[in-house]
């Protein structure tokens, strides 16, 4: 079995301790079993999503001592990838389309608050 461990911090912000943390654990995992780490930078959210505190986040890892072993790559230059797979799955019926307004999901949300 080939060990690959990830990290895929979000760049809303910069590098904090959550994610320093998991970082070391993955980073030794993976070079205790001989594994692979690597790095995945989820910045799909692009209002909050800046770069620099994707540099803030690669610096901090750098600091740290960590180097990874794949990437970085970036979720949001892999969405045609996952167009095609969601694609798949609805032709295939394993998954549906959900259409549930945005007004509804609000509505469920106070509900559930309440």
């Amino acid at each position: 079995m080939n060990v690959r461990v990830r990290l895929a911090p979000s760049p809303t912000g910069n590098l904090h301790i959550g994610t320093a943390r998991t970082a070391v654990f993955n980073w030794l995992f993976a070079r205790n079993q001989g594994g692979t780490f690597i790095l995945r930078v989820e910045d799909t959210d692009v209002e909050r999503s800046k770069s620099e505190y994707t540099d803030n986040i690669l610096q901090g890892l750098t600091w740290l001592g960590m180097n990874w072993d794949e990437g970085p790559s970036f979720q949001s230059q892999r969405l045609e990838i996952y167009r095609q797979a969601v694609q798949t799955l609805l032709d295939n019926g394993l998954a549906y389309r959900c259409y549930t307004t945005s007004e509804e999901l609000d509505e469920m949300r106070e509900a559930q608050k309440a």
